[in-house]
Formats: structure tokens, sequence, C-alpha cells
């Protein structure tokens, strides 16, 4: 067994494919409109599917945004420097929600960066 992928609602995909594979560096895997069901797929990611898990971006047609919720917490990217990282990210636009540094109570190197929609996407220094 092994992940495929995660989907995530988005409101404006042009914009959310924008943002994954110019902010992030993804790369746009596929995309369909499925017009009876009034909606899009788009699958981003650093790799092939075959070899990788990747992110869903679903985007419903006659939805402009989405709530929130309690439950979910972040998306987490292996980076090799950090705060590289997060400065490229923030020049191609990205929102850093917390800068690089060691987190809290330990010494990895994390940022927090957020997506269009309000989603967190951790960014975790790559262990040698």
């Amino acid at each position: 067994m092994r992940l495929l992928h995660t989907m995530l609602r988005v409101a404006d995909l042009p914009r959310s494919i924008h943002f994954y594979t110019e902010v992030l560096g993804m790369q746009l895997l596929r995309q369909k409109e499925y017009p009876e069901g009034r909606f899009t797929l788009a699958f981003v990611g650093y790799g092939g599917e075959a070899d990788n898990s990747v992110i869903e971006l679903t985007h419903n047609w006659d939805t402009t945004s989405y709530q929130m919720g309690d439950g979910f917490g972040h998306l987490a990217i292996e980076v090799d420097d950090v705060y590289q990282a997060a400065e490229r990210m923030q020049q191609n636009g990205g929102k850093v929600l917390r800068e690089a540094g060691p987190m809290n109570a330990g010494t990895t190197i994390i940022a927090f960066v957020e997506d269009p929609d309000g989603y967190e996407i951790e960014l975790i220094g790559k262990k040698y």
C-alpha cells in the first residue's frame, strides 16, 4: 500500500495551480474537467504519480470559498534549506506565516507558508 494523494478544495483553480507550481515548485501533472459534475481536478506534485504522493486540487465550479475545518492541520514538504526556500517562496508571492527557524522545543528548522485558500504548508529542513 502507499499514499496516492491528498485532496484540497480550492476556490480559484488557476490561482492555486500558479501557487503550487510557481511558488512551491511543483509540476502540473494532469488536469481534467467534469462538466456533468461541474468540477475540475488538477494534480500537482514533485514527480509522477507512479512514484510519488501528489496533491489533488478540486475546483467545484459553483463554489467560491470554503470554511477551514478545525481538524485539518497542514501539509509538510521537505526542503534542503528552509531559510532559502521560505525567502524564495515569499519573493514569488507566497505568504510566509512563520519565518524559518528552529521549531518550538526542538532543533529541526521549519517555516510555514499559506496557499491562496488558507491551507498551511510546513517546510521542514532535510535531515542529512
